[in-house]
């Protein structure tokens, strides 16, 4: 079975396109290594988590900052397929 991104966004904020826009990089990215990504309304105000089966890839309350892509990219990458190129993503 192949994991699956859950992004939880606080719809109070407007932060739903930032969340669609994140789930269609994602999908886009690891179409072949992602069984789904999923969007969810959060209760909590402020919140924008992003996990992998569960597990916190990045809350940007403990972050202090919404994530730059590229670093989403390499955190996912790291934990589904360590030995993938992210070709431009994975230059510094």
């Amino acid at each position: 079975m192949k994991p699956s991104v859950e992004i939880e966004y606080c719809p109070g904020c407007r932060w739903l396109l930032r969340a669609g826009w994140t789930a269609q990089e994602l999908l886009t990215t690891f179409e072949k290594e992602l069984g789904a990504v999923t969007l969810k309304p959060s209760e909590v105000g402020g919140r924008f988590l992003v996990t992998l089966d569960g597990q916190a890839v990045w809350d940007r309350k403990a972050e202090g900052r919404f994530p730059e892509m590229k670093e989403l990219k390499q955190r996912i990458r790291d934990r589904i397929a360590p030995d993938r190129d992210l070709g431009h993503s994975d230059t510094k």
